[in-house]
């Protein structure tokens, strides 16, 4: 492996271009750490020609990464692989470029869920995978441009028989970069506390096709609301994830201060009839459950009924 760091970053959307285009526009032209946009097509495209923009509230930056590169070939073996597609991506993702991941490259993920570094475990059996949640409201404007709404950008990691030197070593990379970086000691907390609201709130703007201000207005909308929180959450608990024990109301209540128009990703996804996280968000939920032998009613009708209207 080369001297030079070399961080390569899977999925240039909301999640991965921000923090993506934090590290390459710090590390523009440097000689010690290489930061590698591994994208396609129009995205790719748009990289190369124009880098990767950036538009905040208070600012808007163009970043240019080491390289563009689409091919594992061009890419080459890297010291740190960070993925930040759409679940439903992960397993080819890891699959097609499984040739730069090397014995001693660190995987992180940054996608919504809960059980990614266990997926990818089982495909790369010897290699050093970390998990990671990031707390940001971004998204895609266009190929190569990203707007970031939200004024928290917290990206949290961890992992608990990782490489210490290598945990800091990379919170200490991320934050000279200016990213507002945590190395967690608890990382599993923190990543089923951000499902506990995420699974329940896209399960169920998907399932009723509205926003969270027309889910509020409910009473019945909102308790169907509380008990997808309820049944996610005893969920943690089964599985004995040290969730703070006031959750279910912390979640609720997030919700409530989210602006009325919100909704999800997955609501989106299911709009616009393509692949969504169903399975991921949804799915894993009741399948979870059953193995550990409790019942999540809530659960199973928002699962069956999206799957019966083509979730996937």
């Amino acid at each position: 492996m080369s001297q030079k760091k070399r961080i390569a970053i899977l999925g240039i959307g909301g999640v991965g271009g921000y923090y993506g285009g934090k590290l390459a526009k710090f590390f523009e032209g440097s000689d010690e750490v290489e930061i590698i946009f591994v994208a396609r097509g129009a995205t790719a495209e748009a990289l190369r020609n124009n880098g990767l923009r950036i538009i905040t509230p208070e600012s808007e930056e163009v970043s240019r990464p080491s390289l563009v590169a689409s091919e594992p070939a061009e890419i080459g073996v890297v010291d740190v692989f960070v993925i930040c597609t759409k679940a439903y991506d992960l397993e080819e993702s890891i699959l097609k470029y499984r040739e730069c991941i090397g014995s001693g490259t660190v995987v992180l993920p940054l996608l919504n869920g809960v059980n990614h570094a266990e997926t990818i475990k089982k495909i790369l059996h010897e290699s050093e995978v970390w998990n990671g949640c990031a707390f940001i409201v971004s998204r895609i404007v266009s190929p190569g441009v990203i707007r970031v709404d939200s004024a928290i950008r917290l990206l949290q990691f961890g992992s608990f028989d990782g490489s210490v030197e290598k945990l800091q070593n990379f919170e200490s990379l991320l934050k000279t970069a200016g990213v507002d970086a945590e190395l967690s000691s608890n990382i599993d907390k923190t990543i089923w506390e951000k499902f506990i609201f995420i699974s329940s709130l896209a399960s169920l703007t998907s399932y009723l096709d509205a926003t969270v201000g027309e889910i509020l207005s409910s009473d019945e909308h909102s308790r169907l609301l509380k008990q997808l929180i309820s049944e996610v959450n005893e969920l943690a608990n089964q599985k004995q994830i040290p969730v703070d024990e006031n959750i279910a109301a912390m979640v609720f209540e997030r919700v409530k201060s989210a602006p009325t128009q919100a909704t999800s990703s997955m609501h989106a996804d299911f709009a616009k009839n393509g692949k969504t996280e169903l399975e991921t968000l949804t799915g894993y939920v009741v399948r979870e459950a059953a193995k550990l032998g409790f019942s999540v009613p809530g659960y199973e009708m928002v699962y069956v009924s999206l799957k019966a209207r083509g979730g996937k």
